[in-house]
């Protein structure tokens, strides 16, 4: 199941690449959407509406992953404007620091998914990581009207 989850995830991120060459804010937004659908039943598990599902939790973490790897390249400087984007200039103005953060979302997704086998062990990963994921939002992200 894993080997099935890291192989979506890297297909994923191979058409992500294609597509970010033709529209980069077209990719991105679909790219969110995918993340965002996969953990909205993860949302769900960690309010305890939903029973803890690992593989569910599996496969936002590999969402997140190749969602981590793939959005840098995303936001080139020829997509500041255009497309509904939803991105501050801020993105463009400390993009190493915007860059860095998907690599740190990266990492703890990798080791969330590592460590996450039961819904204890969950509860403690997936909390973490979400501080990494608001933050971004609040920094790099239009506010939602």
């Amino acid at each position: 199941m894993i080997r099935s989850l890291l192989a979506v995830g890297a297909l994923v991120c191979g058409i992500g690449a294609v597509l970010a060459q033709s529209d980069p804010i077209a990719t991105r937004k679909a790219t969110m959407k995918k993340v965002g659908e996969a953990n909205a039943e993860v949302t769900k598990i960690n309010k305890g509406e939903a029973p803890f599902d690992l593989v569910k939790v599996q496969a936002a973490l590999t969402a997140m992953q190749g969602a981590a790897k793939a959005m840098p390249a995303l936001f080139p400087d020829n997509s500041k404007t255009g497309g509904d984007t939803a991105a501050l200039p801020k993105v463009w103005e400390t993009k190493a620091d915007f860059d860095a953060r998907w690599e740190k979302l990266g990492k703890e997704a990798a080791v969330a998914a590592a460590a996450i086998k039961d819904e204890a062990t969950f509860k403690v990963a997936y909390a973490d990581m979400g501080k990494n994921c608001g933050g971004c939002h609040e920094s790099y992200r239009k506010k939602q009207q």
